[in-house]
């Protein structure tokens, strides 16, 4: 494979132009710190040279970053509120994001999620009714499947692994999975959520569970240390927080499956799958690694310093659709604030934020380094934010599914532009 230095513009195997950091800073307007930064947000890949020196961009992807950077701030046609060419939009009263804070059903959700527990916010988005001291529960028969599936997993399996699994052996304990009327959904999602949780394995002692709420039921999933009560409202709410984030990759995998009237368990498994991606599911697994090597190496200029050299994204910085910090890490670190265990961490997690700010990439932390902090201070495996975001999730997916189940069937099909070779070609 050619790969190219940042004084040449070779291409790859693939064909494709790549350019250096300074001639992808002068495409975008903008600089050279700054294309990092869109790299930390996700919005541009860099490859690194086998020698480690320099970092490289498909060309086109620059350009069509640029591009769409120009239309962004050259604003919609005659003011009309359209999505960009080649974007989809997707009609919702769900969650709206909106000068750097967002709502639910028009409630500022930070507000909500801070005064309500989770079922109670999860309620509130598949209704619109705030339903007070609302509990979920278990099958014992939907339960009961679900464990005995996830015991079968093999001991290195992962919590989405899991939390798939564990979907499946519930949707087949459910006979009435295929009836899609809200009533039975909503009937489903209250049970289906519990089933999750109850069916991961233990990792600590379980008997802080009795009263029913969720987040006592999946903190000793999470972790072996007795929780006290500042603590385990952290999670509360940082599940409560997490229910949903407009059109993330994995909610508009659960529209697409609910439009083609999957049912409830199969679109959960949608957003599952979707989540298990790289740059979707994993970036709080990647934060809470980097917060332990920061306390390891006793700060976070080094740590920092080898992530940008190798060209990759520091994990837990910026967000596309903020451009200040994300309001859900802002207030998971209010709560987490007062707690004696999560000071060290917080302070990695301050910081990792300051040494990138005197690096002049724009970026801000959002909420995986937030839910880092919390799994780190609480003793929990790197993988615990994944867990606490799937669990989270399924209530927004189970809320964005009700919405699609009302719209006309199979309305998810783009039309695919074809760039292969024109017909006739010969017959292979």
């Amino acid at each position: 494979m050619s790969v190219m230095n940042d004084e040449s513009g070779e291409s790859g195997e693939s064909g494709g132009r790549r350019i250096d950091t300074r001639e992808a800073a002068r495409l975008l307007g903008v600089k050279p710190a700054t294309v990092y930064a869109y790299v930390s947000r996700g919005q541009l890949t860099s490859r690194r040279d086998p020698v480690g020196r320099s970092s490289s961009f498909d060309a086109r992807e620059v350009e069509a970053l640029a591009a769409r950077s120009r239309r962004e701030a050259a604003g919609p046609p005659g003011g009309a509120a359209s999505a960009s060419a080649g974007e989809l939009s997707v009609r919702t009263a769900l969650t709206l994001i909106e000068s750097g804070r967002y709502y639910f059903r028009g409630v500022d959700a930070v507000e909500l999620a801070s005064r309500y527990r989770y079922e109670e916010v999860a309620e509130w988005l598949w209704t619109g009714t705030l339903v007070s001291g609302a509990r979920f529960t278990a099958p014992p028969e939907s339960l009961a499947a679900a464990r005995r599936a996830v015991a079968a997993l093999p001991e290195h399996s992962g919590p989405i692994d899991r939390l798939r699994v564990a979907v499946a052996a519930a949707a087949v304990a459910d006979p009435l999975r295929f009836d899609l009327s809200k009533p039975s959904v909503l009937g489903s999602a209250r049970s289906l959520i519990p089933t999750l949780v109850g069916a991961l394995p233990e990792v600590g002692p379980a008997q802080w569970g009795g009263d029913g709420r969720l987040s006592r039921q999946l903190w000793p999933r999470l972790s072996a240390l007795d929780p006290d009560p500042d603590a385990l409202a952290v999670l509360d709410l940082a599940l409560a927080l997490l229910t949903d984030h407009d059109l993330a990759a994995s909610t508009l995998a659960v529209r697409v499956a609910a439009s083609a009237r999957a049912h409830p368990y199969a679109v959960v498994s949608a957003g599952l799958g979707a989540l298990e991606g790289p740059l979707h599911g994993a970036a709080g697994r990647l934060a809470h690694r980097m917060l332990v090597e920061v306390l390891e190496r006793g700060g976070a200029a080094p740590v920092v310093a080898e992530y940008l050299r190798a060209g990759r994204r520091v994990p837990g910085l910026g967000h596309r659709l903020y451009e200040a910090e994300d309001p859900r890490a802002t207030a998971l670190f209010a709560r987490l604030e007062p707690l004696a265990q999560a000071g060290p961490a917080l302070g990695a997690a301050r910081q990792v934020a300051a040494v990138m700010a005197r690096h002049g990439g724009g970026l801000y932390p959002n909420v995986d380094l937030a839910l880092a902090v919390l799994t780190v201070s609480c003793g929990m495996a790197p993988e615990a934010g994944e867990t606490v975001f799937a669990v989270a999730r399924t209530a927004g997916w189970i809320a964005h599914a009700l919405e699609e189940y009302e719209e006309r069937p199979l309305r998810m099909r783009p039309s695919g532009q074809y760039h292969g070779p024109r017909p006739p070609q010969p017959l292979p």
